[in-house]
């Protein structure tokens, strides 16, 4: 936000944040008031105060509010140049780098309402045909928008929402319902969608296509830079990365290169040190990347412990505070000896005055090295180089000093040698070290030059952000005025009245009325179900139908579901033994009849169940 801030404006914030847990703090100031400006305009409220009393008077407003903010503005094949470049040259080469039984991952951020990852579906199947799809994809939408993510799920599109979908590929996945076009059933269990929130929830991980088009654009640097921090870790490592046309990548260092710079289109960098990585996870949210910086240090201390360069650390009060292995084994260091004096110790002066070297490292804050001081140890003569290294903690606090030695015994013995080849060296260096500073000099002017055009490019980037906001904005509106709510309205009063009928309809049926899926669960159980079975409706539904325990013998029924599920017959009688729910045996007639929608496959069965002959109060 501005350094200075409507304080109405900022009360009106920080209560959606309360009351909602909607924190629009890391969004662009100027994009965030338009957008309010133009809800309260379309109320005719003037000012902040008064739409926060309607906010809080009104709850369902914010659902209206959040709808002009977050702007759901997306499309099939959208920029259809991007998508063709996508197809038939990025994609497969990911393919590529997967084995015939990897899985593919894709996370496609800010899906508003889906169309974006449809198409990536699509794009997918055509490479790797629709069964591979089906068992090897998963696509991960997401989105902080629950209405627009409902919308996404169902997969339904009107005709004009489709028109960018070339026609060959809308005969192929699409289904015409009516006056819609509803998305592959089959490919639509490869998407999954959920709320996720950039900024607070932790990323999705082992991505290998990550889509996040003009999303990023409606938030602030830093909320840019801390999202770009979760992109990078989520992707694997040749993963790539699809933004909008709008967004680049300054700020981001390394992180990631461009495969495509015009079309925005970007692989992973190269990996971070492991403590860097940690540091930027914790950054980002993640709560368990302290624990494992924890482990990190531990790792460093037993890397310490274990090396095989004699090492000892005195601290500033000039206590001798860590050996490792080697030092105490050279040295002939006891346990006890960690936390005496160091000038107490032998190792103060065999094999070297070290007091005046530490004093001088702590005085002038650099390295002090002393070369070639012989020792006796463990039965070998040996040379050492001792290099005496100030230590300091992040904020150059100083923490003392460390003293490595160095066995250098085998090295002193080609030392000679090298020095014809060291003089020789010396000469070329010079010769380089001249060059270099031609070079220095060259690159100072590049370099001056390339902070003025990065400079430039970032005011330009921001421009183009703001017109691409705004552009969104227009169409969002457009499309808003092409949709009545006299048309919502009917829809639901039809699907009301049919809901009622239904109940109606399955409460006065007289015999038990049984539904099952494809899978044999339980989906219908009417009452006389459960007057006659003896279980309620809450108890059956969504368990599996074979492993009820009532007095029906559904064991013996597990064929006859099976060829219904298969369509043969249309429909079958059974008579078998059962017990009703008052214990009394008789013989009960199953009807099995498949439950299908057209000529499609059946998804269920519906079986339906009487008394054969009346219940023998004298038997069970």
């Amino acid at each position: 936000m501005p350094d200075k801030v409507d304080p109405e404006f900022a009360a009106l914030l920080e209560h959606i944040r309360s009351s909602r847990g909607f924190d629009f703090g890391d969004y662009k100031p100027s994009s965030l008031t338009r957008r309010i400006d133009k809800r309260m305009q379309a109320l005719e409220i003037d000012g902040y105060a008064q739409y926060l009393d309607r906010l809080q008077a009104n709850p369902s407003e914010y659902e209206e509010l959040f709808n002009f903010i977050l702007i759901n503005v997306t499309g099939f094949f959208r920029d259809p140049e991007i998508w063709d470049h996508m197809r038939h040259e990025v994609v497969p080469r990911v393919l590529q780098t997967k084995g015939p039984a990897d899985p593919v991952r894709v996370w496609c951020a800010g899906c508003a309402s889906g169309e974006e990852a449809y198409t990536l579906v699509m794009v997918l199947a055509e490479l790797m045909g629709r069964e591979v799809v089906s068992n090897q994809v998963k696509v991960y939408a997401t989105d902080v928008d629950l209405g627009a993510l409902a919308l996404a799920r169902q997969g339904s599109y009107s005709a004009k929402q489709v028109a960018a979908v070339p026609q060959n590929l809308l005969d192929e996945y699409f289904e015409r319902i009516g006056d819609h076009f509803v998305f592959d059933r089959h490919l639509r269990r490869s998407v999954i969608f959920g709320r996720h929130d950039l900024l607070q929830d932790a990323p999705i991980s082992h991505v290998d296509i990550l889509s996040c088009r003009n999303t990023l654009m409606y938030f602030n640097s830093e909320a840019q830079v801390r999202i770009m921090s979760r992109f990078y870790f989520g992707l694997n490592d040749d993963g790539v990365l699809l933004l909008g046309k709008a967004e680049m990548m300054s700020g981001y260092g390394r992180a990631f290169v461009p495969v495509d710079l015009k079309r925005r289109i970007f692989a992973r960098g190269p990996k971070k040190e492991a403590r860097d990585r940690l540091m930027l996870l914790a950054q980002a949210g993640d709560h368990d990347a302290l624990g494992r910086l924890t482990n990190h240090v531990r790792a460093r201390e037993m890397v310490f412990e274990g090396a095989s360069v004699a090492q000892v650390m005195v601290d500033n009060t000039g206590l001798l505070v860590l050996a490792n292995a080697r030092a105490r084994e050279i040295f002939g260091l006891q346990p006890d000896d960690v936390g005496r004096t160091f000038q107490d110790l032998e190792l103060n002066w065999r094999p070297a005055q070290l007091q005046p070297l530490i004093e001088r490292a702590q005085s002038e804050q650099k390295r002090v090295s002393l070369r070639g001081v012989e020792w006796q140890a463990l039965g070998n003569h040996m040379y050492l180089d001792i290099d005496v290294v100030p230590l300091h903690d992040n904020g150059r606090r100083v923490l003392g000093v460390g003293i490595h030695f160095f066995d250098v015994s085998r090295e002193r013995g080609l030392r000679d040698e090298l020095q014809q080849s060291n003089q020789e060296l010396e000469t070329a260096i010079e010769e380089l070290h001249s060059t270099n500073e031609e070079m220095e000099t060259t690159n100072e002017e590049l370099q001056s030059t390339n902070e003025e055009l990065e400079t430039t490019n970032e005011e330009l980037q921001s421009t183009n952000e703001e017109l691409e906001t705004m552009n969104e904005e227009l169409q969002s509106t457009n499309e808003e005025l092409g949709s009545t709510n006299d048309e919502l309205r009917s829809r639901t009063t039809e699907l009301n009245r049919l809901n009622r009928f239904f109940e109606t309809m399955m409460a006065s049926v007289r015999i038990s009325v049984i539904v099952v899926d494809s899978g044999l669960t339980v989906q219908l159980w009417n009452r006389h179900s459960q007057e006659l079975w003896g279980i309620t409706s809450e108890e059956a539904l969504n368990n599996a139908f074979l492993g009820l325990d009532i007095g029906l013998p559904v064991e013996k029924l597990a064929a006859a579901l099976t060829a219904a599920l298969r369509g043969q017959p249309e429909s079958s009688d059974l008579e078998v033994d059962a017990v009703d729910r008052k214990g009394h045996a008789m013989t009960c007639r199953v009807t099995l009849v498949p439950l299908r929608h057209g000529h499609e496959e059946p998804s269920g069965v519906i079986l339906m169940t009487e008394p054969a002959s009346p219940a023998n109060p004298g038997s069970g």
